[in-house]
C-alpha cells in the first residue's frame, strides 16, 4: 500500500499491520518507549501531543496512536486537563518484549538482565523436569539433535547459528513442558539471549561444560529421568548468573 507523507496538520498515511505499529507510528513508538524506558523521560513528566508532534516530525494522529500503545504496556496513562503522563517504572508491563527490548538498549540494561535471569532459573529448571514427563519421543529426540547442533556451532564458534540454537532449544523445553504459561515465557528467553550476545556477555566459544549442561538436559528428557534434567538446567542457569555476576553493582550483588 502507498503511504502518503503529512500534508497537513492531520494528514499522515500510515499503515498498521496485525502484529503492531509500522512505519512513522513504528519509529515514533520506538524513540518515544526508548527514551521512557532509559529515563531519558523521567516518571511523572506529561506528554503533550502537540509538542510530541513538533518535535518527532509526525501528525497528531501518529502520536495519539503511538500514546494509546504506551498506555496499553503501562508506561503512560492519560490525565484529564493534565496531558498524558508517564507512569513508575513499577506500573509498566515488564513481561512485555518491546518493553524488555527497550530496557536492554537502556542504561537498566543490567538490571533488565539480572531479572529475566532470575526468573529463567526459577522456571526453566522445572519445565525441564516436566518435560521429561510429558515430552513424547520425537520430541525428545528432537531436542537432543538441538543440542548435538549446538554442540557443533559452539565449537565452530559460529555465534550466529549458536545464538539461533539456544533459543530454539530453551523454546522446545518450554513447550515440551506441557504448561502453556511457561512457553509463553519464550519470548522473555529469547530476548535476555539476544541481549547478552549484543552487548558482549556471552563467550565468543561456548566452554565446554556448557554444551554438555545443554545435552545432559535433552537426554535427561529422553530418558524421562526429570530430576536429571531438572539438575542440569539448574546448572545452566547457575552458570549464566555466575557469567554476569561481575557485573552486578557491589551493593546488590546478593
Amino acid at each position: 500500500m502507498a503511504r502518503q507523507r503529512r500534508g497537513s496538520a492531520d494528514g499522515d498515511v500510515d499503515t498498521i499491520g496485525r502484529g503492531g505499529l509500522t512505519g512513522l507510528h513504528a519509529r515514533t513508538l520506538d524513540r518515544l518507549g526508548t527514551a521512557i524506558a532509559g529515563g531519558e523521560l523521567p516518571a511523572g513528566a506529561v506528554l503533550y501531543i502537540d509538542d510530541l508532534a513538533e518535535e518527532h516530525g509526525v501528525s497528531r494522529s501518529v502520536v495519539r496512536e503511538v500514546l494509546r500503545v504506551l498506555s496499553s504496556m503501562g508506561l503512560v496513562e492519560s490525565r484529564r486537563r493534565m496531558g498524558t503522563q508517564i507512569r513508575p517504572a513499577a506500573d509498566w508491563n515488564v513481561f512485555d518484549p518491546q518493553v524488555i527490548r527497550w530496557r536492554l538498549t537502556s542504561d537498566e540494561r543490567l538490571g533488565q538482565l539480572r531479572s529475566i535471569t532470575e526468573l529463567r532459573t526459577a522456571v526453566e529448571p522445572e519445565a525441564a523436569r516436566l518435560a521429561a514427563l510429558r515430552a513424547d519421543r520425537q520430541e525428545a529426540s528432537s531436542l537432543v539433535a538441538l543440542a548435538a547442533q549446538m554442540w557443533a556451532a559452539g565449537k565452530d564458534g559460529d555465534v550466529p547459528r549458536f545464538l539461533e540454537l539456544d533459543i530454539e532449544f530453551h523454546r522446545e523445553v518450554l513447550r515440551c513442558s506441557g504448561n502453556e504459561m511457561f512457553l509463553k515465557l519464550n519470548e522473555i528467553v529469547a530476548a535476555v539471549l539476544i541481549g547478552r550476545t549484543e552487548h558482549g556477555l556471552m563467550p565468543h566459544h561456548p566452554d565446554d561444560e556448557a554444551l554438555q549442561l545443554h545435552a545432559d538436559v535433552a537426554h535427561g528428557i529422553q530418558r524421562r529421568d526429570g530430576a536429571a534434567a531438572r539438575a542440569a538446567m539448574v546448572r545452566i542457569m547457575e552458570q549464566a548468573m555466575d557469567e554476569m555476576s561481575s557485573l552486578w553493582p557491589r551493593s546488590d550483588a546478593n
